[in-house]
């Protein structure tokens, strides 16, 4: 299971290993069709005291175009030691396989996804030895989905690329149509999904936004009197609203809006759950705390 952001980005190709397939050619990048997908070891050591891994490793054969390996490498930042990494990880994958290899760089910044597209050359001005070409997939070139439908009709795409836009003004919209898809699939496969997507948004405004929209959740079988539309008509009241509340303080502590202990026991001990998600809206544009309950004033 995940447990950061940066393990989302590249993990999610563990998960769902022909996603690049599905990827890659939104941003305009064709490689042959794979007929299967291997997961390989990610451990690329050869002198134990210096241990280098790479993020997710894959083997993939093609029906008419033989086999290549693809390493998926997550990005956060612009880090010029990740230069020299790459270009280790592809030649020794080079020779330990015997095999082509390519790298897949997977960043959720326009700033980081350019710099990382950016050839790796080593040798002389006047003659290269090396030349590393990197794929880079990232909000520059990979489409918005937020469409519900859409979403629904690949949702490790849907999910890759909400995880890609986590820094796009668009994300609530696109945040909004997977929670949607995702509600009108259902079943352990959409909780995954869910849990994944929470997970890869880091401890974000984000996060506590897609937390409000996973509690909004419509049963897929209203009137039905199931356990899980009672438990949500009756909000699982107590659970709900601490879960409510938190999210709140999250958001307010994010933006650096100073709590004063009066406010924190006032959010805290609420338990009207409209209240709450008034509160929760007001809490992503006030300047301080008190800007929460000023029409309660």
């Amino acid at each position: 299971m995940v447990s950061s952001a940066h393990e989302a980005m590249h993990q999610i190709f563990r998960e769902d290993p022909g996603l690049f397939a599905r990827a890659l050619p939104k941003a305009g990048i064709v490689l042959p069709e794979p007929t299967t997908i291997q997961l390989l070891d990610t451990d690329l050591t050869e002198i134990k005291p210096m241990a280098r891994r790479v993020d997710t490793l894959m083997r993939v054969d093609t029906a008419d175009s033989g086999s290549y390996l693809l390493a998926v490498e997550a990005q956060g930042k612009p880090d010029p030691d990740k230069l020299n990494s790459w270009t280790y990880y592809l030649a020794y994958l080079y020779a330990e396989y015997k095999l082509p290899p390519l790298l897949l760089v997977v960043c959720q910044d326009k700033p980081t996804a350019s710099w990382a597209a950016q050839p790796i050359r080593i040798g002389l001005p006047a003659h290269t030895s090396i030349a590393v070409f990197p794929l880079v997939l990232g909000p520059e070139n990979l489409p918005t989905i937020i469409d519900p439908d859409e979403a629904a009709e690949d949702l490790a795409l849907a999910v890759f690329s909400a995880l890609a836009h986590a820094n796009d003004p668009a994300l609530p919209a696109i945040l909004e149509a997977l929670a949607t898809a995702l509600a009108t699939i259902g079943g352990g496969t959409a909780q995954d999904w869910a849990e994944y997507t929470e997970v890869g948004l880091g401890d974000t405004q984000s996060r506590a936004f897609w937390r409000h929209l996973m509690t909004l959740r419509p049963s897929r079988f209203p009137g039905g009197g199931t356990l899980i539309e009672e438990t949500r008509i009756e909000g699982r009241t107590e659970g709900r609203t601490e879960g409510r509340a938190e999210d709140i303080l999250r958001i307010l502590t994010l933006r650096d809006i100073a709590v004063p202990e009066t406010a924190r026991e006032r959010i805290t001990s609420c338990t009207d759950l409209e209240l709450l998600g008034t509160w929760f809206d007001r809490a992503l544009t006030a300047t301080n705390a008190e800007e929460l309950f000023a029409a309660e004033a």
